[in-house]
């Protein structure tokens, strides 16, 4: 029985970040690959034919492949991310959002961006 919910739940989240990757191939702002690298990560659990199909896949495939050996991030995915995250900190700013949740969130951001930018390009 909790293999059999363990099961479902690692399905369900290959679905779910599945379907958020795909609205994100016409969504413009919406990343895909983020959600497919999660779809990827969660099929390994539990579907592993939507694994290597997505693998396989001749437009998505090659970059789950890069993070997954090399942890590899385009350089043009690293200058969107930059700028949608210093959009979103902006906005935060002249928001009347506490000013905890300012500091917390753009400091977070900020350790983002340096780890995303440490990473290897290919």
């Amino acid at each position: 029985m909790f293999k059999l919910l363990t099961l479902s739940l690692w399905r369900g989240l290959a679905c779910f970040s599945l379907l958020l990757g795909l609205i994100g191939v016409v969504v413009p702002g919406l990343p895909t690959v983020p959600f497919l690298l999660v779809s990827a990560w969660s099929a390994g659990k539990g579907w592993p034919p939507l694994e290597v199909w997505l693998f396989a896949h001749p437009r998505f495939g090659p970059p789950l492949k890069r993070w997954r050996e090399q942890g590899a991030v385009p350089r043009n995915a690293k200058y969107l991310a930059t700028v949608m995250m210093t959009l979103s900190v902006v906005l935060l700013l002249v928001s009347s959002a506490p000013f905890w949740l300012k500091l917390g969130l753009a400091t977070f951001l900020c350790a983002v961006a340096v780890w995303l930018w440490r990473r290897p390009e290919n």
